[in-house]
């Protein structure tokens, strides 16, 4: 198994910007994960390892893209219905025999291979048909309704690059292109725990003073959807005794450690000394709300994200950032998630000099999109997260909003998949 080099999380002094995190991310990160080859339909979620270039066409054969008649073009009379004999059948899987003869149409449909010699396809819709002979009107244009060989991928062309994250579609190319298998990274093995003496076991009776884990269950659906096999390793005690001895097993046998709570400097927050016991840790103090300083470090070799324990800090610090990190390190190459144009439905007062993150739903105003914020914004909230569409994103140099600007939003589409 790769290891990082032992500063790659090393962030100097100060507060960090979200974009300098996410460069630094993109600069120092690595892939920690071996390869392997998978049939096609395995290979869905993961991380493509080598370029994937064609030996084919695609599609192999010029044809047609509709139902009609295939011509020469020169055969057509620019200004009046030109008549033609029909002098043979092209079908997909079924190609006509010969070439096209001077002064002839052939009926062709959909995808069937174009005659050689063919150039033009009217569409059916467009024709007089009258027995063996069809009347094609005036003003088509020459190669119309005719796919070309090679127009989707042509042979000696990358058709997919390695760090693509394989979804539906890339699946397809590579299949159209004629592959069976493709090389990937392995899946990402990760270690998942919560933090907390006061963190409890959904589905159990409640005592006092005590909540129910919702972070492990959120930050366990959010890896999994990113294609990592996670071991759940439950809730651990404000110990660090016993912290020093589930970070080593799980160092032991996984790629990643991913930690929610107990990152803060308190007296009951153990997972600062604990890790550094093993390895070494390092807060980055990002400008940013909601959001808390992000642990990032190593237990002997194995790179540990600890992430903060309320829940939108924890979900927002996974979509901001973690999620970029995990990516790299399972092979994916960088994309930062696609922001949309909005307008703000509201009114808001921002402090300059730090990335924030509000909660909000889209609604429509004719062929305006007017982002709506969520009316309360608690870090502990995950409701609001449950009712809202995603995340209105204002950069650091942002202050005062008013209602009508153009903002960016962040669909949690984006962020959470």
């Amino acid at each position: 198994m790769a290891q990082l080099s032992d500063d790659c999380f090393a962030s100097g002094t100060g507060l960090l910007s979200v974009g300098e995190a996410l460069a630094r991310i993109d600069q120092r990160v690595v892939p920690v994960v071996d390869t392997e080859t998978l049939a096609l339909r395995a290979a869905h979620g993961r991380v493509l390892a080598a370029d994937v270039v064609a030996t084919i066409n695609v599609p192999p054969h010029a044809n047609s893209a509709v139902d009609g008649f295939a011509v020469r073009h020169a055969d057509l009379a620019p200004d009046r219905e030109t008549d033609l004999p029909v002098g043979g059948r092209a079908a997909a899987g079924h190609p006509l025999d010969r070439p096209i003869r001077t002064g002839e149409a052939i009926r062709i449909f959909t995808g069937a291979p174009m005659p050689e010699g063919a150039d033009t396809v009217m569409m059916q819709e467009d024709c007089v048909i009258c027995e063996n002979r069809v009347q094609l009107p005036p003003g088509i244009r020459k190669g119309a309704n005719r796919r070309h060989a090679g127009e989707d991928v042509a042979a000696g062309e990358t058709a997919l690059t390695s760090g693509t994250r394989l979804g539906p579609a890339e699946i397809g190319l590579a299949a159209a292109i004629g592959r069976r298998e493709l090389r990937v990274y392995r899946s990402l093995r990760v270690a998942l725990l919560s933090t907390g003496d006061e963190v409890h076991e959904p589905g159990t009776e409640l005592p006092p003073g005590m909540v129910y884990d919702a972070n492990r269950f959120m930050l366990a659906t959010l890896l999994e959807r990113l294609g990592c096999t996670v071991s759940d390793l439950g809730i651990a005690p404000d110990r660090e005794a016993a912290l020093v001895d589930l970070l080593s097993a799980a160092s032991a046998n996984h790629d990643l450690i991913v930690t929610s709570g107990g990152v803060s400097t308190g007296d009951e927050d153990h997972v600062k000394a604990a890790v550094e016991r093993l390895g070494v840790l390092y807060f980055w103090r990002l400008a940013i709300k909601p959001g808390r300083p992000v642990a990032l470090g190593q237990v002997a070799g194995v790179p540990l994200i600890g992430l903060p324990g309320n829940p939108v800090a924890a979900a927002v610090t996974f979509a901001v950032l973690a999620r970029s990190l995990i990516l790299k390190l399972a092979g994916a190459a960088a994309a930062a998630p696609r922001a949309i144009p909005a307008r703000a439905g509201f009114a808001y007062r921002k402090r300059p000099g730090r990335r924030e993150y509000l909660r909000a739903r889209l609604q429509r105003d004719g062929d305006a999109v007017i982002a709506i914020k969520y009316p309360r914004d608690g870090a502990g909230i995950l409701s609001s997260i449950v009712r809202s569409d995603g995340l209105v994103v204002l950069d650091e140099a942002a202050s005062d909003l008013d209602v009508g600007t153009t903002i960016d939003f962040l669909s949690f589409s984006e962020v959470f998949a």
